[in-house]
């Protein structure tokens, strides 16, 4: 059973969040937020963020409490999108967010909202959802490279012994951090090749 998860640091510091019941969502543990937002440290005041698989939010609303000018969360499972939506009230959060009701697959698909090219990525899809990871870094590698800035950073959480490519199109993987039994992995598109 997990404990209650909190934000970590920033303006919402020690603020708890609430998490879906049941096991068809895992959320990021707190330590491994604390190991992503460390590497993030110099790059997420002013950032715009990409929450995708967003669950409960937690890592969004992480980005937003460190100061990332703008997130997108993208989730189209009901219960995680409800608790996503409460904890981001209880949290009085009104502004510098928008919630994306569907499929990664079908929002990386669709039309891009504005010129919005976001700074940094996180996707954690379910870790049994190998096609999920494939689909989504593909696309983001791809035919959605324009949701990317120049110098983005994509990290995709997964299973420490999880068998991703090197390379997706245009991204490149240039660091992995494993902690237990999970690991990020961080890719650049490759005109940039920026490093965590």
């Amino acid at each position: 059973m997990l404990g209650p998860m909190r934000v970590i640091a920033g303006t919402l510091r020690s603020r708890v969040l609430r998490a879906p019941a049941g096991l068809a969502t895992r959320p990021t543990s707190d330590r491994l937020r604390e190991t992503l937002f460390n590497v993030l440290a110099a790059r997420i005041a002013g950032a715009s963020f990409l929450d995708l698989y967003a669950g409960s939010g937690s890592v969004g609303i992480e980005a937003l409490s460190r100061g990332a000018a703008h997130v997108g969360f993208v989730e189209r499972a009901g219960p995680p999108l409800k608790v996503l939506r409460g904890n981001l009230e209880r949290l009085g959060l009104a502004s510098g967010f928008r919630v994306q009701a569907e499929s990664v697959v079908g929002f990386l698909r669709g039309p891009r909202i504005g010129a919005a090219e976001f700074d940094l990525v996180f996707l954690d899809p379910p870790y049994d959802a190998e096609t999920e990871y494939a689909s989504a870094l593909g696309l983001l590698g791809g035919e959605a490279a324009g949701f990317l800035a120049a110098d983005a950073l994509v990290i995709a959480e997964h299973r420490r012994k999880s068998g991703l490519e090197d390379n997706y199109g245009i991204l490149k993987r240039t660091r992995v951090l494993a902690q237990g039994d999970a690991a990020l992995s961080f890719y650049a598109p490759e005109k940039s090749v920026a490093t965590a």
